[in-house]
């Protein structure tokens, strides 16, 4: 062991949980100095970690990490889980560039709130070893509600940080992490819950289909995963239906780019319907049926649908067709 520098810094990345929050608070209570990152992309952002950082006095740093992490995506190292979440090479790119801030900035190590046991692809002991590897950070990374269990780490073998003040939280009961957030006085953390869209079946499968149809994305590709109703008209063409008012508008916001159609049926209530970048005439037309079968339009009838391009309006008269028979189509 060695002598404690003058003053020691830690790096944490944050999601804003429970975990998160007793981790570092762990850490200041032996005198470190700690502050944050927390990372954005269109599947998960920092929210959490920013009302948690401004509740506990905390120092953050958020970055965007999309296009990175877009690479990652398509091709995970380590696989995915049980739907499009690329846990460990997740992990692993999110300490990765933790440890080039930690460089950059003086920062001694990194600490998450990660727990042994917790979750049954990503907390496993093997598993916290092998993003530690693949990040290039074996034996920087500490894990102060586990550490216990784990390896004695680089800042706990110099000294840095007392190994008996640090715990030996297992397993995914919260029982302990509750019964120390009331010992700390910490009362205001969010409910335990997967924050990763990654994780969630429908979204999965419309990323699945945009990755099979597009090479090139751009952010607001994403975003509309989010949102509606989503159908495969042809290999190059898809249309999104509003479920909601919210939808409606959240589409149309998003319909900025060159070529987009956005279709609504005149004279009905009715959802707004985003054919991003376009479509053949014919597809147009299908969209619009699906379009009007989705409005209080009658059934079977001629009904009229604004069809929208580049600031140019035109109608066309399509039949309402009814919903289940376009249900082959949806995503």
């Amino acid at each position: 062991m060695t002598n404690k520098p003058h003053k020691i810094k830690a790096l944490g990345l944050s999601s804003g949980g429970l975990d998160s929050i007793l981790s570092a608070l762990v850490l200041k209570q032996e005198g470190i100095e700690v502050e944050w990152v927390s990372f954005e992309t269109p599947f998960f952002s920092a929210s959490k970690a920013k009302k948690a950082a401004f509740v506990i006095d905390i120092p953050i740093t958020v970055k965007n990490i999309t296009g990175l992490y877009l690479e990652m995506l398509k091709k995970p190292r380590f696989g995915y889980g049980k739907h499009m979440n690329p846990c460990l090479d997740c992990h692993a790119l999110m300490l990765k560039i933790a440890g080039e801030v930690m460089a950059e900035r003086g920062f001694n190590f990194i600490f998450t709130g990660e727990v042994v046991g917790q979750r049954p692809m990503s907390q496993t002991k093997p598993s916290l070893r092998c993003v530690e590897k693949a990040a290039g950070l074996v034996g920087y990374v500490l894990r102060p509600l586990s550490a216990k269990l784990l390896p004695i780490t680089i800042p706990e073998e110099k000294g840095w940080v007392n190994r008996e003040a640090l715990l030996s939280f297992s397993g995914r009961s919260r029982k302990p992490q509750m019964a120390l957030a009331k010992e700390l006085g910490i009362t205001d953390y969010p409910a335990p819950a997967g924050g990763c869209l990654l994780t969630d079946v429908a979204f999965s499968r419309r990323l699945k289909d945009l990755f099979a149809h597009q090479e090139k994305y751009i952010e607001r590709d994403f975003e509309l995963l989010k949102m509606g109703r989503h159908f495969r008209l042809s290999s190059t063409s898809k249309i999104i239906v509003g479920r909601t008012q919210k939808d409606n508008q959240k589409i149309k916001n998003l319909s900025h780019q060159q070529g987009d159609i956005l279709l609504k049926v005149a004279g009905f209530p009715g959802p707004v319907a985003l054919i991003p970048q376009g479509a053949e005439a014919e597809t147009i037309l299908t969209g619009a049926a699906l379009c009007a079968g989705y409005s209080k339009a009658p059934a079977g009838r001629e009904t009229m649908v604004n069809v929208t391009k580049n600031g140019n309006v035109e109608s066309v008269t399509v039949i309402s067709t009814p919903p289940g028979e376009f249900k082959k189509y949806m995503i």
